[in-house]
């Protein structure tokens, strides 16, 4: 992946959401949207866009100095975790649980207001369902988890994750040991150690930050003690756009479960804007 004309307008969109999110001063909002331009010329094209996102929001949170979407990522924890009794049911009579599972976690994904401003959970966890996964290696997913006994598991949004606690309690039911990745830091709405604790997820296996406020995981950019952590884990499960866009290793089985929520990546994949998909490296 890296920075294509089209991700500039979209820099700039995210950017705009951020403020609302954080603000509603107007003055205040052009004042960071204009410093924030700034680093959209600086954009080194030849990297993923997470890089340039990154440091975008870095500075949005440095000049509203607040994280905003703070109060949006609980509220849609909490919105996940009414439906979390109903999909939990869903998932434990199901013929494949792990089936299920996966294919509701890739449901979960749509909870992006980095992206988004509105979000269909209901009508989207119905489409994971039912319809098609456009790349679809379940099988091979499958497979390989029955021949490993650790999983590292990169989270990815809050809300988002209650859909993963699903999946990881059905990984970890037959004895398979997980290992959960937070942010070091806010970033958008992705996932931290609060968010952790307040989905239910720190009760379920061990949770880890990666020592990184960066969209996705650029390795470089993360602890040394993560770093350590993760060179142990064979097996990755890789969720949401911004670990697909930065994370790659021939050394690792890397599962990406996520949905392409902007052109960029669609097309890089030959697929539809709002394609599903579980994909092995």
């Amino acid at each position: 992946m890296r920075i294509h004309l089209d991700c500039f307008p979209c820099f700039l969109r995210q950017s705009i959401i951020a403020l609302r999110s954080g603000t509603k001063d107007t003055e205040l909002q052009e004042k960071i949207l204009k410093a924030v331009v700034e680093d959209v010329e600086r954009a080194d094209t030849s990297l993923p866009p997470a890089y340039a996102t990154s440091f975008i929001h870095r500075k949005i949170r440095k000049l509203l100095g607040k994280d905003p979407f703070e109060e949006i990522k609980s509220e849609y924890n909490q919105i996940a975790l009414k439906l979390y009794p109903s999909l939990k049911k869903m998932v434990k009579e199901s013929d494949d649980p792990l089936w299920t599972a996966s294919r509701l976690a890739i449901a979960g994904n749509v909870i992006d207001f980095g992206i988004f401003t509105s979000v269909d959970i209901e009508g989207t966890i119905a489409r994971a369902l039912h319809g098609p996964i456009s790349i679809d290696d379940y099988r091979s997913f499958k497979t390989s988890i029955s021949e490993t006994d650790e999983i590292l598991y990169l989270l990815d949004n809050a809300g988002e994750i209650v859909f993963d606690r699903i999946l990881i309690e059905t990984l970890t039911s037959p004895g398979l040991k997980v290992t959960a990745v937070v942010k070091g830091a806010a970033v958008l709405n992705d996932c931290t150690r609060a968010d952790a604790i307040e989905s239910g997820l720190t009760e379920v296996c061990e949770v880890i930050d990666n020592g990184s406020d960066a969209v996705g995981t650029i390795l470089e950019w993360t602890s040394r003690d993560f770093r350590e952590r993760y060179g142990h884990f064979q097996f990755v499960i890789s969720k949401g756009q911004g670990n697909f866009e930065t994370l790659a290793d021939p050394e690792k089985t890397i599962n990406y479960l996520f949905q392409s929520k902007c052109e960029v990546v669609s097309k890089e994949l030959g697929l539809s804007l709002g394609s599903m998909i579980l994909k092995k490296a």
